[in-house]
């Protein structure tokens, strides 16, 4: 069974829509800035990717009024994937098409506000804004996608988890297609969390440079339409790429350090690659985990050259994070969106804020710049706190 993507949707802080997104990616802009959705006062890291150009579509206006602004995030994309995808357009069987989303913080924004002891927005409508499936609930009704539904908290990893959890229902004959995606917003609760961790900078994320000191967090959501090939072809969908492998598994070692030499990002990488029979060397390009903190990138490379061996050396790397934040939840799904991007464009978007190479980080990462090149496969690689890993391959369509 052939699995391809037919639909793409972003809401990122350097862009809300896959176009914009993508164009600014490749111009190597930063969406990272002074937080200005809540008070900062008190913490020592101010800075993160904010999303302050959010417009629901007018097909989703009598939600605008009563909707979580992480829930407003993730319909916004799903709701690009399914026009991206023609899927309204066409006649399909809605009992085979299903939602699987993944988040870390679900409508934290609302819980922060129904928590406030004053609050008196404790209407049986707002207590599901705040809820974990609250977002499934409004993307299934936008195409009436009444097949499966799941929603996952599998730390960072949970976009890419979200691909590969689709991808198993699909192959397991529970659905025909499936709308797969990540979503997550900023929040004081959520940023006092994040600041415990001790995991960030006070400037710019430099992911494999000499120099990083951590990472920065950001909101935002990506949406992909994955289908079976046939079910696509005969409902005349277009095919953006192939998903030819993917996987997902725990490191079973500590809450927040890296396991050794990245043994769990390893085998998650040789999964994804015995999924679908792939050949290690005809992969052309990873667009890593690459969070910028100093045990992770070291970890990564290890990793990378564990399973790749000598073709390590063939392979060119960059890292999203350095332009879009960490975008917890949804970092995976877009990451997912860009790779599929570079394929489509033969392009690698730059690794930002790169000024001194690390002897422990030497693969070929591109930096500063984009980088031109014949692209066939990506492998695009999460983890997460807790010692979650996943990895998506993506293949050019033929």
């Amino acid at each position: 069974m052939k699995l391809v993507i037919t639909g793409m949707g972003v809401v990122s802080p350097i862009g809300t829509d896959t176009g914009t997104f993508w164009n600014a990616l490749c111009a190597g802009k930063s969406g990272i800035s002074d937080i200005t959705g809540f008070d900062t006062e008190g913490f020592v890291f101010t800075k993160g990717g904010e999303i302050t150009d959010l417009h629901l579509p007018d097909e989703l206006a009598p939600e605008k009024d009563n909707i979580d602004p992480a829930t407003a995030m993730m319909l916004t994309a799903a709701h690009e994937a399914l026009t991206d995808s023609h899927l309204q357009e066409t006649n399909f069987d809605h009992n085979t098409a299903g939602v699987v989303l993944s988040t870390n913080f679900g409508g934290i924004l609302t819980g922060e506000r129904l928590l406030n002891p004053d609050s008196t927005d404790t209407t049986p409508s707002n207590l599901a804004e705040y809820s974990y499936i609250h977002a499934a609930d409004h993307v299934a009704a936008l195409a009436d996608m009444s097949g499966p539904r799941t929603v996952l908290s599998m730390s960072c990893s949970s976009g890419s988890t979200a691909i590969a959890h689709a991808a198993n229902l699909i192959c397991a004959g529970r659905a025909k297609i499936i709308l797969a995606g990540g979503y997550d917003s900023l929040s004081r609760f959520a940023w006092s969390g994040l600041s415990a961790l001790r995991t960030m900078t006070k400037d710019a994320i430099r992911p494999f440079d000499k120099n990083r000191n951590g990472t920065l967090f950001s909101e935002g959501a990506g949406a992909l339409i994955i289908e079976e090939l046939e079910h696509a072809e005969k409902r005349g969908a277009p095919v953006y790429a192939e998903l030819t492998g993917w996987a997902f598994n725990n490191n079973a070692y500590h809450m927040t350090a890296p396991s050794k030499e990245g043994a769990g990002s390893a085998e998650v990488m040789k999964s994804a690659l015995a999924c679908g029979d792939i050949n290690p060397n005809s992969i052309d390009h990873i667009n890593t985990h690459g969070t910028g903190t100093k045990y992770n990138d070291i970890t990564e490379t290890q990793a990378i050259k564990t399973v790749f061996g000598k073709h390590a050396e063939h392979l060119v790397i960059t890292s999203n994070k350095s332009e879009t934040g960490h975008m917890m939840g949804a970092a995976g799904a877009v990451e997912a969106i860009a790779s599929i991007q570079s394929i489509r464009n033969g392009v690698v978007p730059p690794t930002i804020n790169y000024n001194e190479p690390d002897p422990d980080c030497d693969l070929d990462c591109a930096v500063n710049n984009k980088r031109e090149m014949n692209i066939q496969s990506v492998l695009s690689n999460s983890a997460g706190i807790g010692g979650c890993n996943a990895a998506v391959i993506f293949k050019r369509y033929e």
